[in-house]
């Protein structure tokens, strides 16, 4: 995902928050979709109150973007803006716990911690997809350039399955379209 609007449906669709309103959850994630680098895609997002403390205590409602690179903090406020990112690298664990009705994810990093209060069930569905994105994006944490370099490997499988692998690594993120198309044309010419 690249687009602010496809994030916000991808919210609601999956229950993952939805903000106080649409149009500010869009302005949320239009500093998300400024943000991101041309090699950089949108993985899995959610809304949620950032800096949770109570019910009371909070930094309002924040977009969250986890992308092949990092994971975007950002909250659209009338007067100004406020943007964070974490690399996945520095990323230390996520946890969830809930209480009567909230849930509170909490993204530990190398400097600092972040709580998102959201409904307890829509922690749950974040606290599920988060972990297998961050798995998966763990399992296949490499360069195009490794890939390249490991290509000897790829050739005692069949190309059909080569490509399939390729296409996984488009689809999570991991690599670009233009370094899909790239490595597609080196499979298809090797012999």
């Amino acid at each position: 995902m690249k687009k602010a609007a496809d994030m916000y449906q991808y919210c609601l669709k999956n229950n993952f928050g939805q903000g106080m309103t649409a149009n500010w959850a869009l302005k949320h994630f239009q500093l998300v979709e400024n943000s991101l680098a041309s090699d950089e895609d949108v993985i899995m997002c959610f809304i949620g109150l950032h800096n949770f403390q109570s019910i009371s205590k909070h930094d309002n409602n924040y977009a969250y973007a986890i992308t092949n690179k990092r994971i975007i903090m950002a909250q659209k406020k009338i007067i100004g803006e406020n943007l964070q990112s974490v690399a996945i690298n520095n990323l230390n664990d996520i946890t969830l716990t809930t209480s009567l009705v909230f849930g509170i994810i909490t993204i530990d990093t190398m400097k600092e911690r972040f709580n998102v209060g959201v409904n307890k069930q829509v922690a749950r569905n974040i606290n599920k997809v988060i972990h297998d994105v961050l798995l998966n994006l763990q399992a296949t944490r490499t360069t195009p350039q490794t890939i390249m370099q490991n290509a000897s490997q790829f050739n005692t499988k069949d190309k059909l399955q080569q490509l399939k692998e390729l296409g996984d690594l488009k689809a999570n993120g991991v690599i670009t379209d233009a370094e899909f198309q790239y490595m597609k044309q080196d499979i298809i010419k090797t012999k």
